[in-house]
């Protein structure tokens, strides 16, 4: 069935072109009808026309700037121009639109069918010959295609393939490379091959039922898509393709396309570039369509400042900053500026993981024992497809060591805290100082009235005297003891300044403390 769009700004006209085509006894399918050039595209968008009846002088958008827009999106449509003016200009642009025709109006019956025979029989010769064409490609080694488009073939070989080329190439072609995703690690090793055959056959189809060109599948599961439509409906087919396997299957699939050739240099070229495109995969992210990458790469040098950030992101690890954790990271990693090429990334992970590793083995810590990263675990960071899995891997490793490391200062202060309280209790009736406790813990003086500070939110001295209180309290409930030898035992000789700390502390004297508990 040929199927057949009518375009007129005159509703008679249209009504009369309809009655006259579907009444025809040729095979013809009027799918729609439209009252400007800008309807008429829209409906393009939906339905593959064959051939085009349309008046040639309509307002806004005129026949021949519409016929060129329709010949965009698909440049094997037939297009018949219909006009009531017998104007030498009209038929000058419709013969430079390669038009299949022109109708004067009133168009009698006659001229109409001989008219609709003519453009049948062209669009049923093109069909025969693409689908001759089709069929002598399958009976070519595929491979051999492919090793074309990759500049490999001998002149022998190339003799194969010329005819496929030469109709592929009548009205412009392009190129695009499909990838699935993920198939190492999505798709259990004995499901793979299964579902990769189950992919490819699933894009192949979809490809056919959309006209869209011819597949080809490579050896490394990669898919090929030589396409003849135009640019926008290539990629809006490749867009339409990415969203069905995304429904369809448990992986996803990121195609790279290429710009429209007119010869086999140019072909090959749109190869080149829907291969470029697909390789940002990297950058910009799967499951999508990747057109134009120019710009994207970019030869990439290590940067000079990697250890001052790799520095600073270790500091944000030991003081459990995940906030300033990322925003190291993502310095890093800045994808518009650093790691256009995976091998870039992956120089970079092992200078940053290494020097991490070192700086951490200063501080009696080791990296790859706290993670429990071992080879195993670390080659995941080389089955990654974008940055952005790399990131996320190393993001949530870097967390996990962040807190790691708190957890374990909390348990190490707190068992130093332990020690440090054991021992100050032991000597409180011994006049023991903050340099004292300090040197027997080898810390400095002010580092250790740090600590404690952080830890308690008090004073060195002020929590000594607060212990020493204490001991007090427990000196005085022995009422043998009395208040002068207690205050010698606690280390104050003068009793008058131990009856007002006491009471600074207590806010009673001694004494009143005795007879108020009955000692």
């Amino acid at each position: 069935m040929i199927t057949v769009l009518l375009v007129d700004d005159e509703a008679i006209d249209l009504e009369w072109m309809r009655r006259r085509v579907t009444g025809s006894p040729l095979p013809l399918q009027v799918v729609g009808t439209a009252s400007s050039g800008f309807e008429a595209l829209r409906l393009m968008e939906d339905e593959r026309i064959d051939v085009i009846l349309s008046d040639i002088r309509m307002p806004i958008m005129s026949g021949t700037e519409f016929a060129r827009k329709a010949k965009e999106r698909n440049p094997h449509v037939q297009v018949v121009f219909i006009s009531g003016h017998e104007d030498f200009q009209y038929a000058k642009e419709a013969i430079q639109m390669n038009a299949s025709g022109y109708l004067l109006k009133p168009v009698k019956d006659q001229e109409l069918h001989e008219m609709l025979e003519t453009v049948y029989t062209q669009v049923e010769s093109e069909r025969k010959r693409h689908s001759i064409v089709t069929e002598a490609l399958s009976l070519v080694n595929r491979e051999l295609m492919l090793k074309w488009l990759a500049d490999a073939t001998e002149e022998h070989e190339r003799e194969h393939i010329a005819p496929f080329l030469n109709s592929l190439l009548q009205y412009g072609a392009a190129a695009a490379v499909i990838e699935i995703d993920d198939v190492e690690w999505k798709i259990p090793e004995q499901e793979r091959r299964s579902q990769v055959r189950s992919i490819s056959s699933f894009i192949e189809q979809f490809v056919g039922d959309h006209d869209g060109g011819t597949v080809l599948v490579s050896h490394d599961q990669r898919i090929v898509i030589l396409s003849p439509i135009s640019d926008d409906r290539f990629n809006a087919m490749l867009e339409e393709l990415v969203g069905e396997v995304r429904q369809s299957f448990p992986v996803t699939i990121t195609a790279g396309a290429g710009s429209s050739a007119r010869d086999t240099e140019e072909l090959r070229e749109s190869y080149r570039q829907a291969q470029a495109a697909l390789s940002a995969k990297w950058l910009l992210g799967k499951n999508r369509l990747i057109k134009d990458v120019s710009g994207t790469a970019r030869e990439d040098k290590l940067e000079n400042n990697v250890e001052e950030n790799v520095e600073e992101m270790l500091n944000a690890i030991l003081d459990y900053d995940l906030v300033a954790i990322d925003d190291r990271l993502l310095k890093l990693f800045d994808k518009n500026e650093n790691v256009s090429q995976k091998q870039y990334a992956y120089d970079l992970i092992i200078r940053v993981t290494s020097k991490l590793h070192a700086d951490l083995l200063q501080q009696n810590e080791n990296l790859y024992e706290l993670l429990k990263w071992d080879a195993q675990k670390a080659a995941v960071l080389f089955q990654f497809e974008t940055i952005d899995d790399i990131l996320s891997w190393l993001r949530r490793r870097f967390f996990e060591l962040s807190e790691l490391l708190y957890v374990k200062r909390q348990k190490q202060k707190r068992k130093l805290f332990d020690n440090i309280m054991a021992f100050v209790d032991e000597r409180l009736e011994q006049k023991i100082t903050l340099k004292e406790v300090a040197a027997f813990f080898d810390f400095t003086p002010n580092y250790l009235s740090t600590l404690f500070k952080e830890e308690t939110g008090t004073l060195f001295s002020d929590w000594l005297n607060e212990r020493r209180m204490d001991r007090v309290r427990e000196l005085l409930a022995d009422p043998c003891l009395k208040v002068y030898e207690i205050a010698e035992r606690v280390g104050y000789k003068n009793i008058i300044y131990f009856n007002r700390q006491f009471k600074q502390f207590t806010g009673m004297t001694p004494g009143e403390y005795r007879k108020k508990h009955k000692i």
